[in-house]
């Protein structure tokens, strides 16, 4: 699939991107280019090949979820301006 200079000017618009008169004909070629590959990719018989959500079957390594930092609400709470049960108070922006 060719695209040409007019249907460049139009994703580019769509795009919100602006781009220059002279780098018009680039594009169009770089973009041709990319839905040939696209176009040649649909091509390939997938039956039988099953999705994945990644090339490599791994899993993640995971940690012990265990508490590593000490609870220290109530220093942080000590140097606030104003808290109450627990929670602080800041003063109201909104009416």
């Amino acid at each position: 699939m060719s695209l040409s200079e007019e249907e460049v000017r139009k994703v580019a618009h769509l795009a919100r991107i602006g781009v220059r008169d002279q780098d018009i004909p680039g594009y169009a070629q770089d973009l041709s280019g990319i839905l040939a590959l696209v176009e040649q990719m649909n091509t390939v018989d997938t039956t039988g090949v099953p999705p994945m959500a990644h090339p490599q079957e791994t899993t993640q390594r995971l940690r012990p979820d265990e508490v590593t930092e000490t609870d220290q609400r109530a220093h942080f709470q000590s140097i606030a301006p104003a808290t109450e049960n627990g929670l602080y108070l800041v003063p109201k922006v909104i009416e």
